[in-house]
């Protein structure tokens, strides 16, 4: 079971770099609530992250059958997160699920959008983790 905050998903052409942002919302893409993956094929970068009362958006993978979940979550610095499935990759279709948390969308060094340019002796912070858990048995 995934769930994935992102309201918007950017859409990719055959090169795989965004041509635009659409609403999850009646798409395949729509992981806000927590649900299987099934025949849907992730490469893509999520947006318009929802976030909890602690300033946080959170990408849960559960495990229904045995309790297990990781979930992957980034501050307010990190307005992207990438998915992929790996369906085009034989060694790893499907066995696992890449996560990447992103200051920017991709292709952005070539268009320069959200890019984040430091002057000297400038600095950046952001948080990000991972936290594993397991459901308590009764």
């Amino acid at each position: 079971m995934l769930r994935v905050p992102g309201r918007s998903v950017l859409r990719s052409n055959e090169r795989g770099l965004p041509v635009g942002t659409q609403a999850v919302q009646d798409t395949e893409y729509d992981f806000r609530q927590p649900r299987r993956i099934g025949s849907t094929t992730l490469d893509h970068a999520f947006t318009d992250l929802e976030r909890d009362a602690d300033g946080l958006a959170r990408v849960v993978l559960r495990d229904p059958d045995h309790g297990a979940w990781v979930s992957l979550w980034v501050d307010a610095r990190y307005p992207y997160l990438m998915l992929f499935s790996g369906d085009p990759l034989p060694d790893v279709h499907r066995r696992s699920l890449a996560v990447e948390p992103m200051t920017c969308p991709p292709n952005a060094f070539r268009t320069g959008d959200s890019l984040i340019r430091l002057r000297p002796g400038a600095s950046f912070t952001s948080t990000w983790g991972i936290a594993p858990g397991r459901a308590h048995s009764r």
